[in-house]
């Protein structure tokens, strides 16, 4: 499925070995010392998955993964909190990384993408049904310190007592304020293609 709610977003310079990367999307706090809020009743994650793909016209395998996505889901309201530690993004390049964080995402001012909103027309009975659901996310994305509105499709899937959560988005580089350098235009495309997915359990668990 494609969704805003996923991140793809990159950038590299084209002198010297570097491709650098910028990433766009979706969902919450990651860190062990920060919480989203309350956690009682409700269903977390502090392990979930982010990818993104960002290669331009001339493929430069401007792509990065991380597997710290924390995620948050009231059962009581459908409420869905995700958050991403940009830094905790893992490149096949060394210097393609250095450039995401430092000069693109700047991630030493903006740590975190982040994901407020909620499943649209939830139903308790949602926590009853087997079997994969198509759902919509509605809320507001923020990456790189600016916050956009975002309504996009994902899926839900309960199954022995977890809850499974998948979306795939894209993310246009330009309307989180990340500007691509003209020199790696080519390298580094104007939206990312990003996929999330987080397996959540009941706190406590």
């Amino acid at each position: 499925m494609i969704s805003r709610f996923n991140l793809r977003h990159s950038l590299t310079p084209s002198s010297g070995p570097g491709t650098a990367f910028f990433w766009g999307l979706m969902l919450m706090t990651a860190s062990a010392s920060t919480s989203l809020g309350q956690t009682s009743g409700k269903y977390m994650t502090r392990t979930g998955s982010a990818h993104f793909v960002a290669d331009g016209i001339i493929k430069d395998d401007v792509a990065a993964k991380t597997n710290t996505v924390t995620a948050v889901l009231d059962p009581n309201t459908g409420q869905v909190q995700v958050r991403i530690p940009i830094n905790s993004f893992v490149f096949r390049k060394a210097l393609m990384q250095e450039h995401f964080n430092e000069n693109y995402l700047q991630s030493h001012q903006f740590p975190f993408a982040n994901f407020k909103g909620q499943v649209a027309d939830w139903d308790a009975s949602m926590m009853q049904k087997s079997g994969n659901q198509k759902v919509k996310f509605i809320g507001k994305l923020e990456i790189h310190g600016i916050s956009k509105d975002v309504v996009e499709p994902g899926t839900m899937e309960l199954s022995g007592g977890q809850i499974r959560m998948s979306t795939d988005l894209m993310v246009t580089v330009a309307d989180y304020g990340i500007k691509i350098p003209t020199l790696v235009r080519d390298k580094i495309a104007k939206e990312a293609a990003v996929h999330v997915e987080v397996h959540l359990k009941p706190s406590g668990q």
